[in-house]
């Protein structure tokens, strides 16, 4: 879990030492700038904008209930965050699970990409795709 965490750490770290520097520098209104800039691009990159992650076999077990598809994703990937975006409420419907935290995640993601951990994989009735589409994704939850 700590690691989903080192790239928002390392970009506030960043974001807080040049806007130091620029402060010792007399400009502390691109200080401010630079921070905010870097804070928001840590935000973007933790767990924090994506929906409360489950277990695999808990999303699955609802899945099997609810049809709703599985989104294998972890921090910091850019195509998990794109997907993230673009389905803006109704990535609430998905079931999310974080490879990182979850073993078993990272086993169904190894086994649906010939060992790889290639996320995003969303599991729709049993079948996983790698990196869909998200507007195929949206379309899976009116289906």
């Amino acid at each position: 879990m700590k690691r989903a965490w080192n790239l928002p750490i390392l970009l506030v770290l960043c974001g807080s030492a040049g806007a130091a520097g620029l402060i010792l520098g007399g400009s502390t209104g691109a200080a401010v700038v630079l921070l905010l800039v870097f804070l928001l691009l840590a935000g973007v990159h933790s767990p924090l904008v994506f929906p409360r992650p489950v277990g695999a076999l808990e999303a699955e077990r609802r899945s099997a209930a609810d049809g709703r598809p599985v989104v294998y994703w972890r921090p910091g990937c850019t195509y998990c965050l794109r997907l993230r975006i673009r389905l803006g409420r109704e990535a609430r419907r998905l079931h999310w699970v974080d490879i990182w935290r979850d073993p078993a995640g990272a086993a169904v993601v190894r086994a649906a990409n010939q060992g790889d951990e290639t996320v995003p994989t969303v599991v729709v009735a049993g079948r996983p795709h790698t990196n869909p589409d998200p507007a195929w994704v949206r379309e899976q939850l009116t289906g």
